[in-house]
């Protein structure tokens, strides 16, 4: 089920928003609380290109930094295919377009609900 809502859990805010501060196409949250020991959500969006893979998830490292929440890790950046930022309790994916169809983690997690993001 796909819901589109426009307020979610205040924790959440601060990573929702640098997100939806770059062009990032097709931002999904997944609430994956209760079902993995490793994160409690999943942010999920994709870019046109390597080059904007790489600017969206520079952005939300800096902006987050700025409001003193720091990655545990981040993989990826160099080729831009897919970008992992591991914030603990959450868990942002940024994928080249053909690579998010092409690993389908929304598929992977399709027993839980999706909530489509909007600005």
């Amino acid at each position: 089920m796909i819901n589109r809502v426009h307020e979610c859990d205040p924790f959440l805010k601060p990573y929702i928003e640098a997100l939806l501060e770059r062009k990032c196409l097709d931002p999904v949250l997944l609430d994956i609380r209760g079902m993995a020991s490793y994160a409690d959500a999943l942010l999920i969006s994709s870019a046109k290109s390597n080059r904007q893979v790489k600017a969206i998830a520079e952005h939300i490292h800096r902006t987050l930094k700025k409001q003193c929440i720091k990655a545990f890790h981040i993989e990826g950046l160099q080729e831009g295919h897919w970008v992992l930022m591991d914030y603990g309790d959450v868990v942002i994916h940024i994928f080249y377009e053909p690579q998010r169809k092409f690993y389908d983690l929304e598929g992977l997690w399709n027993d839980v609900d999706a909530i489509i993001l909007e600005d």
